[in-house]
């Protein structure tokens, strides 16, 4: 066969087969490159700048996620409840119906008159009784509610097709029960602290808990009859201890039920309202521009300004304060029961009743204007430190 055929050449031996030649190189074919079978193939090829390169992605369910999410709600929380101290000892004094208080619930400037005779009273620290209460109490239960809806989310919502508002709002409401069963005796004693107004007692923090402790209601007067105050006494002591740790869940059932639209509501409108901030036509307006910070996660949103994820909280706090706040009246009335009548534990149903007698349906919204005023710009806060805590603990 010619040499020429093949690109070969004529064997030396007559029997041998001619054998391949190699092509030169300047004759050959480029190489075809194979697409890159994951986007770090093109790292090994073409190194990219250093600043160009993000870091490994934060796994949602790792322990440095958690620890770290927990610390970004712990002090969004305390940021918020700080902002908003002195209306939040009002707007207990209010729900509570303290009676030095009660005369200024049914005027828009109540609010003021009693942050002003507050301060007249006690000055400053007046207005933050029960603050030390509160930050012990708030830096948990906001870690583990901001940790717990992340987590629970992770689960529920496990991939875009599943971002629903059923799922949203169902994530967010068991965030807020888990919360609340870790952290509830410690509202308790924060809303004692705060309805407290008496000038001539300075209570602690160990006084008031000695207090909740040994609260039992009053035995009957000596006027009753001898059979029904048998009766009474036997049945106080049969439904309800004299003292102990049961004291310390008072209302804790009506914050459960009030829980379940507070929390669910308040994510699902904040997280709702920061797509619509995010969609294409507002982006432009309501995004900080540049890389998404310092996030290890690829699919997180770019962070929103200040203003918009203000604005996303407020109108969380707004609605969530609306559908959440007649079950709030009863929970307070229920955490006060030990210094207003007689100390019975009343149930939910009888708390209710007693609201509807005395005020009628207004009764369940007193104090909702101030609940507005605190809750909308605490919301706010709240949402806003969280974001940016996670922004800058890279998660």
């Amino acid at each position: 066969m010619p040499s020429s055929i093949l690109g070969g050449h004529a064997s030396s031996h007559p029997d041998e087969p001619p054998t391949m030649t190699s092509i030169p190189i300047s004759n050959a074919a480029p190489p075809i490159r194979e697409p890159s079978i994951c986007p770090t193939d093109d790292d090994a090829i073409i190194p990219k700048h250093k600043d160009d390169v993000l870091p490994e992605r934060i796994d949602h369910r790792s322990w440095e996620y958690i620890i770290k999410s927990g610390l970004a709600g712990g002090l969004a929380g305390c940021a918020a409840k700080t902002v908003v101290g002195p209306l939040d000892r009002v707007k207990i004094l209010f729900q509570a119906s303290n009676p030095q208080f009660a005369k200024y619930t049914g005027s828009w400037t109540g609010v003021a008159t009693a942050i002003r005779d507050i301060y007249g009273a006690d000055g400053t620290r007046g207005l933050f009784r029960g603050h030390s209460a509160t930050l012990l109490r708030i830096f948990p239960y906001a870690g583990i509610k901001f940790l717990a809806y992340e987590q629970i989310r992770a689960r529920v919502i496990k991939e875009k097709a599943q971002e629903t508002h059923v799922r949203r709002f169902i994530s967010g409401s068991l965030a807020g029960c888990v919360s609340v069963f870790l952290t509830y005796p410690l509202e308790v004693i924060r809303v004692r602290l705060a309805f407290e107004t008496k000038h001539d007692v300075r209570s602690s923090l160990s006084s008031i808990c000695r207090k909740i402790y040994y609260e039992h209601p009053t035995l009957p007067s000596a006027q009753s009859s001898a059979h029904a105050e048998g009766a009474v006494t036997h049945t106080i002591h049969n439904l309800t201890p004299r003292y102990g740790l049961a004291n310390f869940f008072r209302g804790f059932t009506a914050t459960l039920w009030g829980m379940l639209p507070y929390a669910g509501s308040s994510f699902l409108t904040h997280d709702h309202v920061s797509d619509i901030l995010r969609s294409p036509s507002l982006a432009s307006h309501t995004t900080l521009p540049g890389p998404r910070g310092k996030s290890r996660d690829s699919d997180k949103p770019a962070q929103l300004k200040a203003w918009a994820e203000l604005s996303a909280g407020g109108i969380a706090g707004f609605v969530s304060q609306t559908v959440s706040y007649p079950l709030e009246v009863i929970r307070r009335r229920m955490q006060v029961g030990g210094v207003v009548g007689d100390g019975h534990r009343l149930g939910m149903g009888e708390v209710a009743k007693k609201i509807w007698r005395e005020r009628g349906w207004r009764g369940f919204f007193v104090g909702l204007g101030i609940g507005y005023v605190k809750v909308v710009p605490m919301v706010a806060t709240s949402f806003f430190v969280y974001e940016r805590g996670k922004y800058w603990l890279g998660i």
